[in-house]
């Protein structure tokens, strides 16, 4: 009797067990819990909360692993608990977090790394009543964040201008995750109440509402599987079994996929990579990492592989893709924070060559802004900036961006040169970032001493 074998490039996707030299060790995590990851990342750095006075988190850079030291400089400028934090995804040296203090603070990461202990932020957001439980940066537009408070209201911001853009009430009980649709036009929105909705994240106002998404009482996770235009949801059946669900938001009538996983407690991590269509379910409290392709016709989803371990994470995270290792093939990079460690987990796809493999590596997001958040708010929509990352290739370049910070700080636009195209991304991407950060730091100090910034 003959099978068919599915053809795929990710049917051997295997993880490289991480080594100890490149694991973090002995970090004093924190004890507060939510519906938070616990860490994040970026292509440099990753945060993760840690005990302490003033709300305090660790940034970790990639290139210095080890063990963390008790007297390590942290961020701690808060004066609550420190509950959730996001990275700028196009300024690679500023970081969001939010707390139990209800603000919400922007910080500056000097050039190298946090060398001493930072406790004045560049930006001060405040406008929730209740704790600040969840943070989201715009996926295309300049310097836009989305906020989640205990008060069950959604607030956009422009940290640029440390203003409120608007306000979303309406949901009726304890917001339980929040995500970007793939050009930033909608976020939907998962809660304690059971309904997963849909909002128009310029209007402030909810267009779809699910009830009872999924019925067990447990939290409901969310991802949008970027380009496809699917919104996919992690939640329990009313007998406590664990299960995905894939939604067309044009049509929420019923769920177009449902896979059974298995009966567990944990509420899983949804992350997809949208340059691989893969899928990757990772528990808290659990040790394990499933993972699934996805395609554009039924049966949408195949399972590919599991990655079992025995030590139990509290949290995840994914690297962009401009932070991997593409000349060994790895496709995927997720942080584990487990209660005393981080370990990065890399997915690997085996190949004999050594060449750049461009059907594994298709353009990126790039970490360049497409919009100005005035452009965004005005009601234009565009998608990701794209970014070869075949070695050699040159820089993306940006649509106009009206009002954008690089106007709005008086950087002058270069002069054409014929070796611009061999400056990296990455290399523009740190200078400018690290040229931002101490922008806003200078305006600070200048307005902290009564000075007008001009």
């Amino acid at each position: 009797m003959s099978h068919f074998v599915r053809a795929s490039k990710y049917r051997h996707v295997y993880v490289d067990a991480p080594k100890v030299e490149s694991t973090f060790t002995n970090i004093p995590t924190s004890s507060t819990s939510g519906e938070q990851n616990y860490i994040k990342g970026n292509t440099k750095y990753a945060a993760v909360a840690v005990q302490g006075g003033g709300g305090p988190f660790t940034i970790l850079p990639y290139d210095k692993p080890g063990r963390f030291e008790r007297n390590v400089p942290v961020i701690a400028g808060h004066t609550g608990a420190v509950l959730d934090f996001d990275f700028n995804p196009f300024h690679e040296q500023l970081v969001a977090s939010c707390s139990e203090d209800c603000t919400i603070k922007i910080w500056g990461i000097p050039d190298g790394g946090v060398t001493e202990t930072i406790t004045e932020s560049l930006v001060d957001l405040g406008g929730h009543q209740r704790k600040v439980t969840l943070l989201r940066f715009h996926p295309t537009a300049n310097n836009i964040l989305a906020s989640v408070g205990a008060d069950q209201l959604i607030k956009l911001w422009d940290i640029e201008k440390a203003c409120e853009v608007n306000c979303l009430g309406g949901h009726e009980g304890l917001i339980q995750d929040i995500v970007w649709d793939y050009m930033g036009a909608n976020y939907a929105t998962t809660c304690k109440d059971k309904s997963m909705r849909i909002c128009d994240a310029r209007a402030a106002t909810v267009s779809t509402v699910i009830p009872n998404a999924h019925e067990g009482a447990r939290s409901t996770k969310l991802t949008y599987l970027g380009s496809k235009d699917k919104l996919l949801s992690v939640g329990f059946t009313r007998q406590s079994q664990r299960q995905f669900k894939i939604w067309d938001p044009r049509n929420t009538s019923a769920e177009i996929k449902k896979v059974d996983i298995d009966q567990a407690a944990g509420v899983i991590m949804p992350f997809y990579d949208d340059d691989t269509n893969l899928l990757y379910l990772a528990g808290k409290g659990d040790g394990n990492i499933r993972y699934y392709e996805f395609v554009d016709e039924n049966p949408f989803c195949f399972a590919i592989s599991e990655y079992r371990s025995t030590v139990a994470a509290k949290g995840m995270a994914m690297v962009p893709k401009r932070g991997l290792n593409i000349m060994q093939c790895e496709t995927a990079r997720l942080l584990k924070l487990t209660t005393s460690s981080v370990e990065p987990l890399s997915f690997m796809v085996p190949r004999k060559s050594d060449a750049f493999q461009d059907d594994l590596f298709p353009p990126t997001q790039s970490g360049t802004a497409s919009l100005s958040a005035d452009q965004w708010l005005s009601g234009i929509d565009r998608p990701p900036v794209l970014l070869d990352l075949r070695p050699g290739a040159k820089a993306p370049v940006a649509p106009s961006i009206i009002g954008s910070a690089a106007p709005a700080i008086g950087l002058k636009k270069a002069a054409p040169s014929s070796a611009a195209s061999t400056v990296t991304a990455p290399v523009l991407e740190s200078e400018l970032s690290a040229a931002l950060a101490r922008i806003l730091l200078l305006e600070k100090v200048i307005k902290d001493n009564g000075l007008r910034v001009p």
